[in-house]
């Protein structure tokens, strides 16, 4: 990002107020210490282009696996007495 957009052009949705380039740092930092990729490369420089690029990737395969489990709970149930105690905790998993 060029310095005089992220100067001029940064304002949050909430009042106009301007957010920092420190601030933007700062939550970057966090992505990164959320994704197991890059939790632990701290010592090293990480782009903030990457962070968001792992991030997105990150989000993207935590809704497949998401999506796998639901699935897999949905054919279990299928599979399951409907009136027992197994197919009410599946049921709720579900929910």
């Amino acid at each position: 990002m060029s310095s005089r957009r992220s100067r001029s052009s940064r304002q949050s949705s909430s009042g106009g107020s301007r957010i920092t380039d420190d601030q933007i740092n700062d939550l970057v930092s966090k992505l990164q210490q959320l994704l197991p990729e890059l939790r632990n490369r701290s010592s090293d420089k990480v782009s903030s282009a990457k962070v968001l690029q792992e991030t997105c990737n990150y989000i993207r395969n935590l809704h497949r696996e998401v999506d796998d489990l639901s699935e897999r709970l949905s054919e279990l149930l299928a599979t399951t007495d409907t009136s027992s105690a197994q197919a009410a905790i599946i049921r709720s998993l579900l929910m």
